[in-house]
């Protein structure tokens, strides 16, 4: 029986901060073929995070090995603006930059041998591509893709070699998604793009691995701030080949199976996981096929 073993590998996970997303599925199963799992959570909800695992709110099957507060939106401690350093939430952090992170997962574990990167944001996310300001969709791509160009700079020279990084997409990429907005959608299209670049550089100079999984659509609590997420859902199970509801798992089986040695050949790849939705042309229930 041909099993993904990734035993005695060392995964860090950016961008968990609860059970709900794709990211904690991915950690699941990397955890249940054997991997350590460090994570990486956003500074404001670190310790709300913290307090909903050591009280059981989330159902922990498997172990974490650390959690580190960490903000992609830095590089470093001098890209943090005052304002953000003077907030309380983030004032019980000494660290939590991309560098400052890289630098203490090093310390604590030497090297690792998987990257993932599941995080977005944008701040004017329910606003239209029209009206998003200059700074809204500035801020989009700034987190929701350059974070991972950033988090494979200052990683890559910790990565043992054959490692792999994933990151997570979404169709906006490359269709229309109407309401996807704030810059998101280019967001995720320089994304992908990057993806490719990096596969290239990270390749040739660590020797590692970098895809890219475009997820169908989830109830996530991040996905819930664009605003219509349940109508999205509700879309891709009535249109997609595989009419069905997106199980977070099955993002987390694809994402294994490309971080594993059974994937040593693919590389600068999309990959969708979306019931097939990507395939379709036309809505099937538009009152034009009804």
């Amino acid at each position: 029986m041909l099993n993904i073993n990734l035993k005695g590998k060392k995964v860090f996970i950016a961008g968990v901060a609860d059970d709900k997303g794709f990211g904690w599925a991915i950690a699941k199963v990397l955890a249940e073929a054997g991997a350590e799992i460090i994570i990486g959570t956003w500074p404001p909800v670190y310790n709300i995070f913290l307090k909903s695992l050591s009280s059981g709110k989330i159902d922990q099957s498997f172990n974490i090995a650390k959690i580190y507060p960490l903000d992609a939106a830095f590089d470093s401690s001098e890209d943090v603006p005052e304002e953000i350093k003077q907030n309380k939430r983030y004032q019980c952090h000494e660290k939590y930059t991309i560098s400052e992170i890289a630098e203490e997962v090093k310390k604590d574990f030497g090297t690792i041998d998987i990257l993932v990167h599941s995080l977005a944001n944008g701040p004017e996310a329910q606003k239209p591509l029209l009206e998003t300001s200059r700074e809204g969709y500035l801020a989009a791509v700034s987190v929701s893709s350059y974070s991972f160009v950033s988090l494979v700079s200052h990683f890559g020279p910790i990565m043992n070699e054959g490692g792999a990084a994933l990151t997570l997409s979404y169709i906006a990429a490359e269709k229309v998604v109407p309401g996807y907005g704030g810059g998101l959608n280019a967001a995720k299209a320089a994304l992908e793009s990057d993806t490719r670049y990096l596969a290239w550089e990270a390749g040739r100079k660590w020797g590692m691995r970098v895809n890219a999984i475009s997820a169908g659509p989830l109830g996530s609590r991040a996905a819930k701030a664009i605003g219509f997420i349940d109508k999205v859902i509700a879309y891709s199970e009535a249109n997609a080949p595989m009419a069905k509801s997106l199980n977070p798992i099955e993002v987390g089986h694809t994402a294994a199976f490309l971080l594993s040695p059974l994937a040593t050949a693919i590389t600068g790849e999309t990959i969708f996981v979306d019931n097939g939705l990507h395939i379709m042309g036309v809505a099937t229930d538009s009152p034009c096929f009804i």
